[in-house]
């Protein structure tokens, strides 16, 4: 069998950039913890009300195990506490209603309330988790519509490699260059475009984000991120990951800065560099800051961004330091409202920029 050539581009310029649902995993801890506290609770009620009727040893011990669960639940929710506690409330406790529903036909209705409590087809309490499940489908859902609507119009302007990755939030890794579209002059002029179009993008989804806010069963926020790189580099083809990836030990270094700034922190601080109703951006190298720089002037007078502007130096990662960074906050005020896309904005404009 003939081995595949390997598919590699040289020469592209990347952009990466993220919407980030801020401190999902906490919240959905939260909700995994108040449903199990509703459903112990419901649980202890129903046993207190059958010691009333039944003398079964075992029915006290099973009181005894709920009230320690209630404890251990209330406090900090650990991953084997969860699992143990789902296992009681599904095996053992279920069995234990089972049998007195069997014996005891008068505890048919304290009983049947319990069950009635859950949900039909998890068998738990699902009151606080289908709340957050149902806000993050529904802000992944708005992002991601939003994300084809405005692909669509800047793919016209130059074509691109576009990826995105829904998962609490969104991330999109971009890359353009001449080795991508061989038969379609290319100038650098086309990656500016692309860094605003980015830039204004986040602005919008941001915005977007926001009014959705006081629509969701369960509040939650988005933070942005965009990471300014300048230096061209190779993406190659990875078959097994079925995605494309840098080549080469310095262009590595870019993707590792990518997995370490989501969550890093502001030198000699414990204040996160993302924050919701920001964005911010990522740089090493002074031009890069300056570049962006005029882009955030030029959205600052659509109206899009503040005029509040947060320089920082960022934390040392590992392998990583030399990190700074600008913040900008994002206007949501109903006069502010987004104009229309800047991906067709043309080159004269883009020039005096």
């Amino acid at each position: 069998m003939t081995k595949m050539p390997a598919i590699s581009f040289k020469d592209v310029y990347p952009l990466y950039g993220s919407i980030d649902i801020r401190n999902s995993s906490v919240e959905r801890s939260n909700a995994i913890q108040l449903d199990l506290l509703e459903q112990l609770t419901l649980a202890g009620e129903a046993l207190k009300k059958a010691c009333k009727i039944v003398d079964f040893p075992i029915l006290k011990e099973t009181q005894f195990r709920i009230d320690k669960y209630i404890d251990a639940a209330s406090d900090t929710l650990l991953s084997d506490d969860e699992m143990q506690i789902y296992d009681f409330l599904q095996i053992h406790l279920d069995a234990v209603f089972q049998n007195l529903l069997e014996l005891k036909p008068e505890l048919k209705k304290v009983i049947n309330d319990y069950f009635s409590a859950l949900d039909p087809t998890r068998k738990i309490v699902y009151h606080h988790r289908k709340e957050y499940e149902e806000s993050i489908t529904r802000i992944n859902d708005t992002l991601d519509r939003f994300i084809d609507i405005e692909q669509k119009v800047v793919q016209e302007v130059y074509p691109h490699y576009f990826e995105r990755y829904i998962t609490d939030g969104a991330e999109f890794n971009i890359y353009i260059g001449q080795s991508l579209t061989p038969h379609i002059p290319f100038s650098d002029i086309y990656v500016r475009n692309l860094k605003l179009w980015q830039l204004s993008f986040l602005t919008k989804a941001a915005r977007l984000t926001h009014t959705l806010e006081k629509r969701l069963p369960l509040t939650l926020q988005t933070t942005q991120l965009i990471l300014a790189h300048s230096v061209p580099l190779t993406i190659s083809f990875r078959r097994k990951e079925r995605k494309f990836d840098v080549d080469g030990a310095y262009n590595i270094r870019y993707e590792i800065i990518k997995k370490r700034i989501d969550k890093v922190h502001i030198r000699d601080s414990e204040e996160r560099l993302t924050q919701p109703g920001k964005i911010a951006v990522v740089y090493s190298q002074h031009k890069e800051l300056m570049e962006y720089l005029e882009y955030i002037e030029f959205l600052q007078s659509e109206g899009l961004l503040g005029d509040n502007l947060e320089h920082f130096d960022l934390e040392d990662t590992q392998g990583i330091s030399g990190l700074k960074a600008v913040r900008v906050d994002v206007l949501f005020e109903p006069e502010a409202a987004p104009k229309e896309s800047n991906a067709r904005l043309g080159k004269e404009q883009l020039v005096k920029r």
